[in-house]
């Protein structure tokens, strides 16, 4: 640590406001996080953005005390911390952090070690930055809640927003990882090319209505939902398309749910949150070491590609602010990444 800077540039906001005031994230200057006793500090060298940065952004207002946000990021650990025992100094890493610590929209990164996985080889920092946050989420989604078995799980899944950063990595492991067909949800020419890229088998328009597309992609009906957003929406579509016994994953957020409509044919519903481990510091945080050091493998094995979709050059407030402004409007397709300071 001696060597390292005593002071670093990050971008924060200090209070909760629309993304096209100036103010809504700044550039300033903090110290250098201490690393604690299980806690890699990582130089960042690239991160990517997430909807959960401009949902905290407007509606956690941290009453003028900067808050840095950020919760994807690639680059090198400096520092260690005395327990550590997964990494060492001038490892190549990647991960998506933890919800209620500094995020890494800043030039230096303290972060638990268990949550972290080594850098895919085949990936710049920056492509390698676009898949922590998604990656954990499709796999705990995909094999944790909906409990598929990979390379025997066959049958239908439908993915909503196919193209957008979880949509694309669920696509992409389903396709892979399971004998599952799949079908995905897109409604531009843009979005329909990048989902099919990434592994759909089918798209459909989710503009349009949905049961009568499903019927002709899926006769016989759906077995799983991997619901990335709408859930609320179209649960009643869900829940005519599914078949007996399917299941239901969703990671949206939203203020009720009819779940009654899933009782006749004993559908079952799951919450995905990936920062349910590192929150509660349950007893198998590690895992997420453990998923991020797999898709590491299957990226340098070709069998898994990165979903980075566009750079917006440095890690600065003026670049930030039009990640999430794209990210509000829901035009970004894949992950929009930022790279160097």
């Amino acid at each position: 640590m001696s060597q390292l800077p005593t002071t670093m540039p990050a971008v924060a906001y200090r209070h909760s406001l629309p993304v096209d005031d100036p103010d809504s994230l700044i550039d300033i200057e903090l110290p250098v996080p201490q690393p604690g006793p299980r806690d890699l500090l990582v130089q960042v060298a690239a991160v990517a953005v997430n909807p959960v940065d401009y949902k905290v952004r407007l509606n956690a207002d941290p009453g003028g005390t900067p808050r840095v946000l950020g919760w994807d990021a690639a680059g090198t650990v400096v520092a260690v911390g005395a327990e550590v025992e997964l990494f060492e100094v001038g490892d190549e890493v990647y991960y998506a952090g933890a919800l209620d610590r500094p995020g890494t929209d800043s030039l230096y990164h303290a972060v638990d070690e268990r949550l972290v996985g080594r850098k895919p080889a085949k990936l710049s920092f920056a492509d390698a930055a676009a898949l922590p946050l998604t990656a954990l989420t499709a796999w705990e989604g995909l094999f944790e809640r909906l409990r598929l078995e990979r390379g025997a799980h066959d049958g239908t899944l439908l993915v909503t927003a196919a193209a957008g950063g979880v949509g694309s990595i669920v696509a992409q492991l389903a396709r892979n990882l399971t004998a599952l067909t799949v079908i995905g949800t897109a409604s531009r020419p843009e979005t329909v090319e990048f989902a099919r890229r990434m592994g759909a088998h089918h798209v459909v328009d989710h503009h349009a209505p949905l049961l009568p597309q499903l019927a002709r992609v899926a006769p016989e009906g759906l077995d799983y939902v991997f619901s990335t957003t709408s859930t609320e929406r179209n649960l009643g579509d869900f829940a005519e398309a599914l078949k007996a016994f399917g299941g239901i994953v969703a990671i949206d957020d939203f203020d009720s749910l009819p779940i009654g409509k899933l009782k006749s044919k004993s559908i079952s519903f799951h919450w995905e949150f990936m920062f349910t481990r590192s929150m509660l510091q349950t007893p198998d945080i590690a895992r997420q070491h453990q998923i991020l050091s797999e898709v590491a493998t299957l990226v340098d094995d070709g069998v898994l590609s990165t979903t980075a979709n566009g750079d917006l050059g440095p890690i600065n407030a003026a670049n930030l602010r039009q990640a999430h402004r794209a990210l509000e409007a829901g035009t970004a397709v894949g992950k929009i990444t930022l790279a160097g300071f």
